[in-house]
């Protein structure tokens, strides 16, 4: 079967290094947009608006006038199931860029994993929906999305690089364990960030006849929770600054790791205002955003420790990668 699609790719053009940076850059837009949108469907109350999954309404794929479904609701929830048609094309698209390329075989691994991954993110979302709007589901739902925003990037630095170099590591192995510890601190941040929304106000529906569960445990404790892990996540990254400039890391490893503590810092403004003015439907969208933006320039500042760089003689242009195409069946 991979052999067949891999003759049926090859009656394509060539796919330039360009556009495959461009395919890739894409992956990630959407598989980060989409987590927004659905911030979208959740503070304005649209979790049901397609009642059901696959279909939007029983016997029907599309919206059909409900007299317990609002309309704006049937229009936001439908719209955010139609990205998802989005998000399956850009996978498509770069699966087929870099399997047409020849490009090495790490490449097309992440390059598959991205419509592998959007499969259980649609399955996750079903059952979301099928369940009610249950928090776990929800929370669920949401740290699926900012696991493919964080494999969507590795999928863009591992594109960028060239296929006939090798991995080699810029800074001292500590520095990539702090590293780590940094992105496992971030991820419980995004955990009890869910958790905090299952406690919180936005159930993602308002049906008065059944109401939507929430997670039984006080917000403010989940705030304070939450908030101690940023704080730790924030005095790594501040830690594992200063270490870059006593080893004397790549100036460009450095910018990365600036973006990350400045996206942080900025996460956690918004949250405190969150806090302070009853979290505002706005302003969860924003900090949703600002969540996929954390995890993206974390995955970018991890990646960029280890990069994988030419061998002696060989450019970053498109000719590796047309040498690569025919120089394989």
């Amino acid at each position: 079967m991979y052999r067949l699609f891999v003759r049926l790719v090859d009656r394509l053009p060539l796919p330039s290094l360009r556009f495959q940076i461009l395919a890739a850059l894409a992956v990630v837009l959407t598989q980060a947009g989409i987590a927004v949108t659905g911030s979208v469907v959740r503070v304005t109350a649209s979790g049901l608006g397609c009642p059901t999954w696959p279909q939007c309404f029983p016997g029907s794929f599309t919206p059909v006038q409900h007299s317990e479904v609002e309309a704006i609701h049937r229009a936001v929830e439908f719209g955010n199931r139609m990205l998802t048609f989005l998000v399956v094309l850009t996978a498509a698209v770069i699966v087929i860029a870099v399997t047409r390329a020849r490009r090495r075989y790490e490449v097309r691994v992440y390059a598959w994993l991205m419509p592998v991954s959007t499969v259980v993110q649609a399955v996750m979302g079903g059952i979301t929906v099928l369940t009610g709007l249950l928090w776990w589901t929800v929370a669920i739902h949401m740290l699926l999305s900012m696991g493919m925003v964080w494999l969507s990037v590795l999928l863009l630095e591992k594109v960028r690089e060239p296929d006939d170099g090798e991995a080699v590591a810029v800074v001292p192995a500590p520095l990539r364990w702090l590293a780590a510890l940094s992105a496992a601190l971030m991820t419980g941040v995004l955990i009890a960030g869910t958790m905090v929304t299952g406690a919180g106000p936005h159930a993602g529906d308002k049906s008065i006849d059944k109401p939507v569960p929430r997670l039984k445990i006080e917000i403010t404790t989940l705030v304070h929770l939450h908030a101690d892990l940023l704080i730790a996540y924030l005095s790594v990254l501040v830690a594992l600054g200063f270490a870059l400039f006593a080893v004397g890391a790549p100036a460009r490893l450095k910018k990365r790791l600036y973006v990350v503590i400045g996206i942080v810092t900025a996460q956690a403004l918004v949250g405190v205002t969150q806090y302070v003015t009853d979290i505002p439907a706005a302003l969860v969208v924003i900090h949703v955003a600002g969540a996929g933006a954390t995890v993206a320039a974390t995955a970018a500042l991890w990646v960029a420790m280890r990069p994988r760089q030419a061998t002696t003689g060989s450019t970053s242009s498109d000719q590796p990668v047309e040498a690569a195409a025919a120089s394989q069946p």
